[in-house]
């Protein structure tokens, strides 16, 4: 196994300047035309690795794996989780959602509401936003002060090392959009009632402030790409490819934990006889 996607798509260390990366890229796809078919193709893939990372958590196994997906919006959160995710058995896929903090939410620390919706050991986890939210949208709209912006880089870095101490797989996945397609994107939802339900009039204040947010994502990009949690920047203008790239990570990362059926604690041969000699005194 080979992970080409992986080595292409990592976020090199260092200072990061998203000016640095094409969102229209198709870094590691042969042919675009064909992207569809081979997502789907690696489905049966994807499902047998999660189902294997299941049965060795039904021994006692502890690995999990948690995708994390950022971005503008319009990246293609939901469109990842509906056509990447989707391929996975729902009994071992937990999809969290994260919002504007509730009450009980702010009166605790940051970290407090992303605690639970880890995955359960066997399981992956998708986080539709993030953590991440609080030095993105906080340092934007200045909810919290600088110090504390801080503070919560150095936080996230020591959990997040904890989860993967703990044996937790951390994919980190910025989806990488342009401010044009964004725009065409937002159009193209204002112009189809079965999707205006998506669109808000803040969206168009927010795009006034993009380059904002482009900053505060370079800085938590540069400040959160670690060796235990490293980013992964997902060319996100084709769709197509978005999805595409986001599969062949996870199946990657799955490829490299190697997850195996258990061994059974019991001989095979004697609880066959067994069977066979309780079936015969049932008939």
């Amino acid at each position: 196994m080979t992970y080409a996607v992986t080595e292409k798509l990592r976020l090199a260390p260092g200072a990061v300047s998203l000016a640095d990366h094409d969102p229209a890229g198709t870094p590691g796809a042969d042919d675009k035309k064909t992207l569809v078919d081979a997502l789907a193709g690696i489905g049966d893939e994807l499902a047998e690795l999660q189902e294997r990372m299941a049965a060795e958590a039904y021994v006692g196994g502890r690995r999990r794996v948690l995708v994390v997906l950022q971005g503008m919006d319009t990246a293609g959160k939901g469109g990842i989780i509906d056509h990447v995710l989707g391929l996975l058995s729902p009994n071992g896929l937990r999809v969290t959602s994260f919002k504007k903090p509730t009450e009980e939410e702010l009166a605790h620390d940051f970290l407090w509401r992303v605690d639970k919706g880890l995955p359960d050991a066997g399981m992956v986890a998708v986080f539709d936003r993030s953590h991440y939210e609080d030095v993105l949208v906080g340092r934007v709209h200045e909810l919290a002060d600088e110090a504390e912006i801080e503070r919560r880089y150095g936080a996230i870095n020591e959990w997040e090392k904890a989860l993967v101490d703990g044996g937790t797989v951390v994919l980190k996945c910025f989806l990488h959009v342009s401010a044009e397609e964004q725009r065409q994107r937002l159009l193209a939802r204002l112009d189809d009632p079965a999707k205006q339900w998506k669109f808000k009039p803040g969206d168009v204040d927010e795009r006034g402030r993009w380059r904002d947010y482009e900053k505060a994502y370079e800085i938590a990009l540069e400040r959160c790409n670690t060796d235990a949690a490293p980013w992964y920047v997902i060319p996100s203008d084709h769709k197509k490819y978005r999805n595409w790239a986001v599969g062949q990570l996870l199946l990657e990362a799955l490829h490299g934990m190697d997850p195996q059926w258990p061994a059974p604690d019991y001989d095979v041969a004697e609880q066959r006889a067994r069977l066979e000699e309780s079936s015969q005194e049932t008939s």
